[in-house]
């Protein structure tokens, strides 16, 4: 098996056939700088320039394999060169091989399901959730503001698999955090509740919601900067195994301006 960090390989049985018109020799051709290119019959291979050279020279990287046959009288199979992965996977290319049954090498190990569970874990994308409050708009001294996360509060997941083994990671959203820019700090056991029309108005949210005592006047930009963080619990599972990452975490940010109530007074 080959690993570079971003490509990993091996030989994997197929129902590869080999051409018709026997024996065809293969050879890798590399694109500019070495990245990319393709895989050629070596009858059909072009020339390139090298950088930094004005003559142009055959442009085989690797040598050249022929296919051969498989022999009549021997049980086996043809096995293929297969990569997965983020790296040069054409530069690793390997002509078809057959292989007589009791010749097949051991399994090699290979990346084990902790390591493809970090790299499944590397591959989250955690996402921004939008943040609601009531009032909407400006928020009121002595008045509660409630507060919630409006999407994005939901488990996501990625995968890293190799052929024959495949782990997953899965982050679940378990807790808000926000500091609410007055000194304050608020911790919401999920999302918060959305305030519903014909609500009472003074009412306090049932699980997530802070009452501001002064107003943001005098603040820069004549608000308080507002952060949430999603705090996400990372578990694993594949390949018979499975674990824990430590905890992951969002945030999200934006500005309630605090304004004081006005009370109007008729002299009744």
């Amino acid at each position: 098996m080959v690993d570079d960090d971003r490509v990993r390989c091996s030989y994997v049985r197929s129902d590869f056939q080999p051409p018709s018109d026997g024996v065809r020799p293969v050879s890798y051709v590399p694109g500019p700088d070495g990245a990319g290119g393709a895989v050629r019959p070596a009858d059909r291979v072009m020339t390139a320039s090298v950088p930094g050279s004005p003559v142009a020279r055959p442009a085989e990287m690797s040598t050249a394999a022929a296919v051969r046959e498989a022999p009549p009288d021997e049980e086996g199979a043809w096995y293929v060169w297969r990569c997965s992965g983020t790296g040069n996977v054409d530069s690793l290319y390997r002509a078809p091989v057959w292989i007589a049954d009791d010749e097949v090498p051991g399994v090699d190990a290979g990346p084990s399901p902790a390591e493809l569970a970090r790299q499944a874990r590397d591959r989250l994308r955690l996402p921004a959730p939008s943040i609601s409050t009531n009032p909407t708009g400006d928020q009121l001294v002595n008045v509660p503001t409630w507060l919630w996360l409006a999407d994005g509060f939901a488990p996501v997941s990625a995968t890293a698999a190799v052929p024959g083994v495949s782990v997953t990671a899965v982050a679940t959203p378990t807790a808000v955090i926000w500091n609410m820019g007055d000194g304050n700090t608020v911790t919401c056991q999920g999302p918060g509740t959305p305030f519903v029309a014909g609500t009472d108005p003074v009412a306090v949210s049932p699980d997530c919601g802070h009452t501001y005592r002064s107003s943001s006047a005098g603040q820069p930009g004549q608000g308080f900067s507002v952060t949430a963080t999603v705090r996400w619990t990372v578990t694993w599972s594949g390949a018979g195994d499975g674990g824990t990452f430590p905890d992951l975490n969002s945030t999200i940010t934006t500005t309630f301006r605090v304004a004081e109530v006005q009370v109007l007074n008729d002299g009744g």
